[in-house]
């Protein structure tokens, strides 16, 4: 079976073509409904790369990549907010820890969404979230500057660091509660509907059971510099959706690049040593962000003046487009892509 017969595919498209889509510019101006959270959690595209044993469909990386530029490209907000949902379901098949057991399979079948809290710890030795030993488990104090799906999500995987320097994951409910208090949603040029709050937490306190990894940061890091080298699928899913605002004429040439950027991009992906070529994926993803600026630069060219009201799919892509760019940095992507925009 090819990828784009793949069933979880189609359903993608369907939910693009006929909620998605037609939704998208209301959405990004009111915020993503719970309705939209419902249907992907009966679509189950939550558990695409989840085990089967446990309700997901342990569907290859490149159904898990197509299907995210069909929701990027469809809903960007909807596709942020459901994207998250992959890395707890990725950790959980990792772990050998008991919260795989209550967890997993309620995140596969997409009866449960969660979130992430843990970007924070690529700033490290610094520390905005520290965790240390309190009775018979673990409390949180600090501060997740972002966190997305704040009244969407039903769990949330937060991370933090120990005094001995490991990281540690552990579940909890997605709500204010003793110990962990959510900002009022900030309002953002682009994916303001996403829900992004920030979170403060003094003494919120986890049980042992709650824990799904701890490990030495060291241990962790390469793992977590190996995701953020390579072009993320949203990229080539908005381009996409604004190239199809384009005449075929003026599309034509642009689709090529976009199809010999994506066609190489994955390749590195799919390498079977992550940390190898790091210099050429970076190159490739900021090749990738030119053709995403451009493809958007052109649909709002196209769209003229009608570019500038918000009900514009045009003008949308674009500031999603802005997003993109700077989604998962890290001080090491940030300087190819400015040594690339500067032409060095």
């Amino acid at each position: 079976m090819t990828t784009s017969a793949h069933p979880l595919v189609t359903r993608a498209r369907r939910l693009a073509a006929e909620l998605l889509v037609p939704e998208a510019e209301r959405v990004d101006q009111e915020g993503v409904p719970a309705s939209h959270i419902a249907a992907v959690k009966r679509s189950g595209l939550l558990g695409v790369v989840a085990p089967v044993v446990y309700g997901g469909s342990g569907a290859p990386p490149a159904v898990l990549r197509q299907t995210a530029e069909i929701l990027a490209g469809a809903c960007c907000a909807t596709w942020f907010v459901q994207t998250q949902h992959h890395t707890p379901v990725q950790t959980l098949t990792q772990s050998e820890l008991p919260v795989r057991e209550r967890l997993l399979g309620p995140l596969a079948r997409g009866e449960l969404l969660s979130g992430v809290a843990y970007a924070h710890l690529r700033s490290y030795p610094s520390v905005p979230v520290r965790v240390r030993r309190e009775g018979g488990g673990w409390r949180f104090d600090g501060t997740v500057p972002w966190y997305t799906g704040w009244g969407l999500n039903d769990v949330l995987l937060l991370a933090g660091v120990t005094d001995t320097g490991e990281v540690l994951f552990a579940f909890a409910e997605a709500r204010d509660q003793p110990g962990l208090r959510a900002s009022a949603p900030m309002r953002l040029a682009a994916l303001t509907a996403a829900r992004t709050v920030s979170l403060e937490l003094a003494g919120l306190w986890l049980p042992e059971e709650a824990v799904a990894l701890r490990t030495p940061y060291e241990r962790w890091a390469p793992g977590d510099r190996a995701r953020t080298l390579n072009v993320g699928p949203a990229v080539f899913g908005v381009a996409e959706a604004a190239l199809s605002l384009l005449d075929e004429e003026r599309a034509a040439p642009l689709r090529a690049r976009l199809a010999d950027v994506r066609r190489r991009a994955y390749a590195l992906a799919d390498h079977p040593v992550p940390l190898e070529r790091a210099e050429e994926r970076l190159a490739v993803r900021a090749q990738a962000y030119e053709v995403l600026r451009t493809a958007t630069t052109a649909a709002v060219v196209a769209g003229g003046g009608r570019s500038m009201a918000l009900t514009s799919r045009a003008q949308r892509l674009a500031r999603e487009a802005l997003f993109l760019l700077v989604q998962g940095q890290t001080a090491e992507t940030r300087t190819a892509h400015l040594r690339a925009l500067g032409g060095a």
